[in-house]
């Protein structure tokens, strides 16, 4: 018999190590896609998952239930990535990618560079924004689980969003030029 999220909640809290995997496996890959999103670098975004992770595990008797378990979890998961990109004012290149093909094919290099692109014009976008998009477009999290991270109203998030797709949108266009 399958425990409810309440339950799982209830034993992690008691220490259950099991409960706690339980708890945070149907979000794990979309924590991973908030990291990876946020710090635009692979290592960063494990190092950030970590952190959260960690974190959730350590701080979980101070979860009060006021949002989901979810909710939480992305807001420290934002959190712990935002705090690495701070420290780590310059992000590398993947150091990785240079040795998974020596010899790319055409589509995966037209891969790379749409999303060379795209991390570059995420780059400019304020902060604010880029959060409530990446939360959105990768986190896919509703315009209210981005207000309340945010702290911000339901508005406030469609503005934030319709702003940052129109800049996105401008700054890739003068990246193709």
């Amino acid at each position: 018999m399958q425990k409810t999220e309440a339950e799982l909640l209830a034993l992690a809290k008691q220490g259950d190590r099991a409960a706690f995997n339980a708890l945070v496996t149907p979000y794990r890959d979309r924590l991973w896609a908030v990291c990876l999103r946020t710090t635009r670098h692979r290592a960063d975004a494990e190092d950030a998952l970590q952190d959260c992770l960690i974190a959730a595990w350590q701080n979980l008797s101070k979860f009060r239930g006021e949002s989901g378990v979810g909710t939480w979890m992305f807001r420290i998961a934002s959190n712990a990535s935002l705090a690495i990109v701070r420290r780590r004012r310059e992000v590398l290149p993947e150091e990785d990618s240079v040795f998974e093909n020596v010899n790319p094919s055409r589509d995966h290099a037209n891969k790379v560079a749409d999303q060379d692109r795209v991390q570059r014009a995420l780059k400019v976008l304020p902060e604010d924004f880029r959060v409530a998009l990446v939360l959105r477009e990768y986190g896919d999290y509703s315009y209210q689980e981005i207000a309340d991270y945010q702290q911000v109203g339901v508005q406030t998030v469609k503005s934030r969003l319709n702003r940052a797709r129109t800049m996105l949108q401008r700054e890739l266009g003068s990246l193709e030029g």
